[in-house]
């Protein structure tokens, strides 16, 4: 019996079946650990609630759980202080794997800009819709005498004309600059567009142009 199994033992396709088994399960075996190592397996960190700092008070707590982070986009809200996070991806409370790579918005530390248009010769409305279609957010409007009543003549800004193309500040203080014979502010008028929503206020600019 022991010279038959010595046989087989010596048998060179028997020893290169075993020698293929062998490094076929040492394969597969390392390459398990390595993706249990890789994926780490039932290792999960929570993503802090960092909304409102800024990303440089964000960034030791989230370094802290072995979290990484990409400013993937900036808006502009006057509720937020400049600078700070104002949403992430994953949300906070999330789990992720350690390592993972959260996407962050910020607030941008200066206003969204537009260029100013042509109002000059349009109507009060059409005017001062155009001005809030494009997003400016605080327009008034102020009368002087003129030839003819409610034809826009201009846009101001701290006093001082603000010519076509002028790229400016969403939340700057604007006044249009109207005329009128009778020096008469059609105050209906200007309620009545500032209770339309901003698709509206499009469609109308869209009618007239």
């Amino acid at each position: 019996m022991s010279n038959h199994f010595a046989k087989i033992w010596k048998n060179p396709f028997v020893v290169s079946i075993l020698l293929v088994v062998l490094i076929t399960w040492g394969l597969i075996y390392g390459t398990l650990l390595w993706l249990d190592k890789y994926t780490r397996h039932n290792q999960a960190v929570v993503i802090p609630d960092v909304k409102g700092l800024t990303v440089e008070s964000a960034e030791p707590l989230l370094a802290e759980r072995g979290i990484r982070y990409n400013i993937i986009d900036s808006v502009f809200s006057k509720d937020v202080p400049p600078g700070a996070i104002v949403e992430l991806v994953p949300e906070p409370g999330s789990k992720v794997k350690e390592g993972r790579i959260v996407f962050v918005t910020i607030n941008a530390k200066t206003s969204q800009m537009a260029a100013m248009p042509e109002v000059q010769d349009l109507s009060f409305r059409q005017a001062y819709a155009l001005l809030r279609s494009l997003g400016f957010t605080s327009v008034e409007v102020k009368y002087i005498p003129a030839e003819y009543t409610n034809l826009a003549i201009g846009v101001e800004m701290n006093e001082r004309p603000v010519e076509k193309g002028q790229h400016v500040p969403l939340n700057a203080p604007l006044v249009l600059i109207v005329g009128s014979q009778e020096m008469e502010q059609d105050s209906l008028a200007l309620d009545s567009l500032n209770n339309l929503p901003i698709e509206k206020l499009d469609s109308e600019v869209e009618n007239w142009f």
